[in-house]
């Protein structure tokens, strides 16, 4: 991994996300309705970066991001994301140099329904210890494993996870 990506990663992680709404935003257009919708929260307390609609579904939407090759095995969850409709997280990976996106892991369920239930997974722990190197639980906070996840390869697929079948 390059330097940049460690020094600048709250950039990186926006840049990131502008990319992937942008093609969101791009397949809409080009398909003719051009009726996505794409917000952010102005707070962010129940885990989610953007709410989309579109087709008369309403994602909240957790995004991670990950450079091609990057050893991550697993995500932090917030456990809020449950009680939102059709919340989701989608794991996008990124070429390091040219920034293009993809593949993508998607975790959520059919578009209208809740995001499965994450009762099973282990609750998360801060990443940092307190004096004594403890490391507290964060008891609204589960990890969820990659093989968790659903591969998609390009937009149109995560699209179509998100609202359903664009013909």
């Amino acid at each position: 991994m390059n330097v940049k990506n460690t020094e600048n990663s709250s950039f990186r992680e926006k840049l990131i996300e502008h990319l992937f709404i942008g093609e969101l935003l791009k397949l809409s257009w080009a398909r003719g309705g051009c009726t996505l919708e794409v917000a952010s929260p102005e707070v962010d307390n129940s885990g989610y970066d953007v709410i989309a609609e579109d087709l008369g579904v309403v994602r909240h939407i957790q995004l991670k991001a990950s450079y091609i090759g990057g050893r991550t095995a697993t995500q932090k969850v917030h456990t809020r994301l449950s009680d939102k409709p059709s919340g989701c997280v989608i794991w996008i990976y990124f070429d390091e140099e040219t920034l293009e996106l993809g593949p993508f892991l998607y975790f959520g369920s059919e578009p209208g329904q809740p995001l499965p239930s994450l009762d099973s997974l282990k609750v998360a722990r801060h990443t940092r210890g307190n004096q004594d190197g403890y490391k507290a639980e964060r008891p609204n906070i589960r990890t969820l494993p990659k093989g968790r996840f659903e591969k998609l390869n390009t937009v149109e697929q995560v699209y179509t996870a998100l609202f359903g079948s664009l013909s």
